[in-house]
């Protein structure tokens, strides 16, 4: 491969982890680098940008783990069911065009955007809108909806599971944040073992990219705990603003 090629694959994979680490969107920066390798279909690059997400991912949720301490009996029922959505929606991703769900996300991606913008102190605080059965029943169904989405198209799903766990559970940025991570690994990995299976995994352009992700995903998560939600809440407007900006130029070039 090209030397050039791989420089900008590292430095993609560099920003995509630590965009991912804080706010989710990573996709945005990394897959339409793997796009320009040559020679690799689109299927391919999907199923190898999901390998060097898992490194990515992994490490951030770590990370987060260990300064945050997320509570778990909520981030892990959400990763199991995420994963088993991950898995169904990569299966479905084979043989479905991604045009066919790009108007619906970018009409959700600006719902959330306004959402965000309107309301310039939700996320601040972890206020709980449901104890119980309700708020693990509400995670549940978040974890499995945006697990979905995640194996048919990814770009933003660490956004949607951030917003959601805010507006719908009441965490604030960085508690939304050091979960979010938890329940994208299992998304990443349900959509890799479908892949793996498929057979299109490019394993050296795969690990190439995960060295990176790690190295991102390290920096920002340590970037998000130490800012805070105000910061994450700044990137994050940033990263959905750009999703809704590539999303709208697919969807108006019939992508």
């Amino acid at each position: 491969m090209d030397p050039g090629v791989v420089a900008l694959l590292v430095a993609a994979g560099l920003a995509a982890g630590f965009v991912d680490a804080v706010v989710g969107g990573g996709g945005l920066l990394q897959l339409p680098v793997v796009l320009m390798v040559p020679g690799i279909s689109p299927v391919q690059a999907l199923a190898t940008n999901k390998m060097g997400s898992v490194f990515g991912t992994a490490t951030s949720a770590l990370t987060f783990y260990r300064r945050t301490s997320p509570d778990l009996r909520t981030a892990l029922p959400m990763a199991g069911v995420a994963l088993v959505g991950s898995f169904g929606g990569a299966a479905l991703a084979a043989s479905l065009p991604e045009a066919v769900f790009r108007p619906i996300i970018l009409a959700a991606l600006v719902a959330v955007l306004l959402f965000t913008v309107a309301r310039p102190t939700v996320g601040q605080l972890t206020e709980l809108r449901h104890s119980g059965a309700r708020h693990y029943g509400t995670a549940m169904v978040i974890g499995t909806v945006i697990g979905f989405y995640d194996g048919v198209m990814g770009p933003g799903t660490g956004s949607f599971l951030v917003i959601a766990m805010i507006t719908l559970l009441g965490y604030s940025f960085l508690a939304a944040s050091a979960k979010a991570k938890i329940v994208n690994l299992a998304t990443n990995v349900g959509a890799l073992v479908f892949f793996f299976g498929h057979g299109s995994v490019l394993w050296g352009l795969g690990l190439v990219l995960g060295l990176s992700n790690m190295l991102g995903g390290y920096l920002g998560a340590r970037t998000a705990v130490a800012r805070g939600s105000r910061f994450i809440r700044v990137v994050f407007l940033i990263v959905v603003s750009l999703l809704i900006l590539k999303l709208g130029v697919d969807v108006l070039r019939g992508a």
